[in-house]
């Protein structure tokens, strides 16, 4: 999609230094990890960079934190969405949250210049608790979205998040990451694909070898270091941020990977529907509207 001066933006996934997660969800590695006061000092100082770096740009930009931990909780992650959300280049400041920190700061941004891709973790704060923050995000005017990942012990979870949203919310969800062959019976399937009509693409990954994507032209990963690389599972170093030209690392590149199978890698896939059903919201997960997905 083209910005308003007519040339693509750039988007680009952040992931610094953090790691640690005031959550210990039994399927994460990351769970409950404790960073040390200088990883903390580290990752900030890292994260300031890139918002003066942000700061310096011309072209149009979007951007989502993609941190290993919980960004949100640490104040230097607020402030720096602050600060990216004000930059008249700067469409889009997105991030990956829990959505359990505090919320009053977002009154403060321009609300259609920020995104939350929010995610439910049932057995870590109650249904409760996370609808009435969805609704005040909603009472903000934040764009947002909502998901779980869809662990057999979470159906119920699911069922009844679903039936509290707004019809209007999309709820997507996430393949369990320990499915093997059969994890979900075909019943179970048909059930979670009404659920999200864009589930099947996480849980029946298409083939993605050769095939095009915007990942390395229109989107990169970035590291707190500012190591650029096409994503975040392709390690391939293009370059750096801060020393090296956009323009000598950007180009068009087929995908190398056998699959992809995390949203923020096959959305980036031009092959795939995510462009055209997602548009702006892409990097937010956040559909243009809830439809049944071509597959």
């Amino acid at each position: 999609m083209l910005s308003t001066s007519g040339e693509t933006p750039l988007s680009l996934l952040y992931r610094g230094t953090l790691e640690s997660c005031n959550y210990d969800c039994g399927y994460c590695p990351f769970a409950k990890r404790k960073d040390s006061r200088a990883r903390l000092e580290k990752d900030a100082a890292e994260v300031a960079r890139f918002v003066v770096w942000a700061g310096e740009q011309k072209r149009p930009l979007r951007i989502l934190f993609t941190p290993w931990g919980e960004a949100l909780v640490r104040r230097h992650y607020r402030a720096a969405v602050q600060a990216l959300a004000a930059m008249p280049h700067v469409q889009q400041v997105s991030v990956q949250t829990n959505l359990a920190a505090p919320l009053s700061w977002l009154e403060q941004v321009e609300p259609d210049k920020v995104a939350l891709w929010c995610t439910w973790h049932p057995g870590q704060t109650s249904q409760v608790r996370f609808l009435e923050r969805c609704a005040r995000l909603a009472k903000m005017g934040i764009n947002f979205s909502v998901g779980v990942v869809a662990m057999r012990e979470h159906f119920s979870a699911i069922k009844e998040l679903r039936a509290a949203l707004p019809q209007s919310q999309y709820l997507w969800l996430n393949a369990y990451d320990r499915r093997g062959p059969g994890y979900y019976t075909s019943e179970e399937l048909a059930w979670l694909d009404a659920i999200d009509p864009w589930f099947i693409h996480n849980r029946r990954p298409a083939p993605s070898r050769g095939r095009p994507c915007a990942a390395g032209e229109e989107a990169i990963a970035v590291d707190g270091a500012g190591e650029v690389t096409r994503c975040h599972f392709i390690p391939g170093r293009l370059g750096n941020l801060y020393q090296d030209s956009l323009e000598s690392m950007l180009r068009e590149r087929p995908c190398s990977r056998l699959k992809c199978d995390c949203y923020i890698g096959y959305a980036q896939r031009r092959d795939l529907p995510f462009g055209r059903d997602f548009g702006a919201g892409k990097l937010a997960r956040i559909p243009l509207r809830i439809a049944a997905a071509e597959t």
